[in-house]
């Protein structure tokens, strides 16, 4: 596609000479005349950029249906153009702000109930929506230091052939007169030494930007702005033509089986549709299954089977089509589905039991039905899914598992299906044993050893689950001299300077008895546990 599908109207060829010779005027004066003529050249462009905005919308609207219709074929090109529209709209918006900008360093007045614009007043309407009246037409001093002292002008005309770079990736370098097209559009060479002017060499910045009214600039930037959208709507309609939408031929064939799902349970019904790859509404395929024609409707034939027993079972056919030359193609189909008694298995991953306060990780298995279809309920608590597994979370003790029921449902065919419910014991979590020097309950341990030991621990044992109890107090006895027993408190769960002070004046053969010891776990209650004698060898 070349540049013959989006041509110069002989509208826009009008502006564009009125410019060049509103231009030249400049070089005279700026009479008011002059900037009359350019504030109506401004307004015949911008309704120009709303037009070609209708056009270029159109084609995008085309690109969304024909994406619809087949999004394979035209990914690719709506891809494409979507970036165009997004790299066109930023570079409009990077204009925009130039002329914003230019307009309110020169001076303005914003519209409201104060002030109003006259019919022969210039105004700039911001992206946002506001309007604001120039007060400067005439301005020459700002729009050559806002665009060629600050470097603007060479700021624009850096994003103009990055966006052009953009679009001649995107057409094919045969398509001469489009590539041509864009390039004229948005060229930013600088213009040829002209000797009747004096030979003086100018950039593309400076003959568009130096000493020009601010009226003149602001328009300048307008047609800019339309040469953008010129290109933009020339690719988008290049892009649209690469898909060859007026006929969205197939051009391959093929069985499909699409079944309600794999795998059904025994004394349901296994349902499948069976049809050809395509569509042509001139003739209908002849579809078999299992060497038995069945009827077509809409190109597809539906497969059924009543479900007596589990096990796995293959079905297999052949659909006939009559191509355009009027020979005829199969297409072999083969397909198997997978009939499973309604079933499930569930077990605790750590105990038996449930556990109040605990996390219990929780394992079920449908009897060959997706892990991903499976969903995991119960009273007297919640169930949270964490990759394949559950998570189990009761909320009260149930020691004889009659409030605790854990129901298990698959996702067959579209339909929600009990799989099996049980019951299950809650649990607290079980009391600790104190230990010191490795010993619970009581036992002989040198007098060496027990210096070496910090305090008293609280063990679970075989407890598989992450979960810790600490002492957090805890009474050492010692009998002395005439069988008085002396007491030592500890408040938390290592022996104190004074306890291990006793330790050392120990004698072989004498007690030490470690009572009233206490210990918190992590889910915050606190359990009494049994006491500890420890003879001294």
């Amino acid at each position: 596609m070349g540049s013959k599908n989006c041509p110069e109207t002989p509208r826009q060829k009008m502006i564009n000479m009125m410019y060049l010779v509103l231009t030249a005027m400049l070089a005279l004066n700026v009479a008011a005349e002059v900037l009359e003529a350019f504030r109506v050249v401004d307004t015949s462009l911008n309704e120009t950029i709303k037009t070609v905005d209708m056009k270029n919308a159109q084609v995008y609207a085309s690109f969304e249906r024909a994406y619809a219709e087949n999004e394979t074929r035209v990914g690719e090109w709506k891809a494409k153009a979507d970036n165009v529209r997004q790299t066109t709209d930023s570079m409009f918006s990077f204009i925009s702000g130039i002329k914003e900008e230019l307009v309110r360093k020169s001076g303005y007045k914003p519209v409201n109930s104060e002030n109003r614009v006259l019919g022969d007043e210039f105004y700039y309407v911001t992206e946002a929506g506001d309007t604001l009246i120039i007060s400067k037409e005439d301005d020459l001093n700002v729009p050559s230091e806002h665009m060629i002292t600050q470097k603007n002008a060479t700021e624009l005309k850096e994003e103009i052939n990055e966006y052009k770079n953009e679009l001649l990736a995107l057409i094919e370098e045969d398509d001469v007169d489009l590539r041509e097209t864009v390039l004229a559009a948005l060229d930013t060479s600088d213009p040829k030494i002209n000797l009747r002017e004096g030979g003086e060499k100018k950039s593309w910045e400076t003959e568009r930007f130096m000493d020009k009214p601010l009226v003149a600039v602001l328009t300048l930037l307008s047609k800019i702005q339309i040469d953008v959208k010129n290109s933009e709507a020339n690719v988008i309609n290049y892009l649209y033509s690469q898909i060859d939408a007026g006929s969205f031929l197939f051009n391959k064939l093929g069985a499909q089986v699409i079944p309600t799902s794999s795998v059904v349970l025994q004394g349901d019904e296994y349902v499948a549709d069976v049809f050809l790859a395509a569509e042509d509404t001139t003739q209908q395929p002849e579809i078999f299954i299992n060497n038995q024609q069945v009827p077509v409707t809409g190109g597809k034939a539906t497969f059924r089977v009543k479900t007596s027993q589990p096990g796995t079972f293959t079905w297999e056919g052949l659909i006939k089509y009559k191509t355009p030359a009027g020979t005829i193609k199969n297409y072999p189909f083969s397909q198997e589905y997978q009939v499973t008694q309604p079933s499930v298995t569930m077990s605790a991953t750590q105990m038996n039991v449930f556990y109040r306060g605990l996390e219990n990780p929780f394992d079920v298995g449908g009897g060959g039905i997706p892990q991903e279809n499976l969903e995991v309920s119960m009273t007297n608590g919640s169930v949270v899914k964490q990759g394949n597994a559950f998570i189990i979370k009761p909320n009260e003790l149930d020691e004889q598992g009659r409030r605790t029921t854990v129901s298990v449902h698959a996702n067959i065919g579209g339909q929600r299906r009990l799989l099996g419910t049980t019951n299950w014991r809650v649990k607290r979590v079980p009391d600790p044993v104190a230990q010191v020097a490795g010993l619970s309950g009581g036992g002989t341990v040198r007098k060496e050893r027990l210096l070496v030991e910090d305090g008293v621990l609280a063990v679970l044992e075989d407890f598989d689950f992450n979960f810790k109890y600490t002492v957090t107090q805890f009474r050492v006895e010692i009998t002395g001299a005439g069988g008085y027993v002396n007491a030592w408190e500890s408040n938390s769960n290592r022996f104190t300077d004074e306890q291990k002070d006793q330790f050392r004046r120990l004698n072989p053969n004498s007690l030490v008895y470690i009572a009233n010891i206490k210990a918190v776990g992590d889910d915050g209650t606190t359990r009494d546990l049994d006491p500890i004698g420890l003879k001294i060898q």
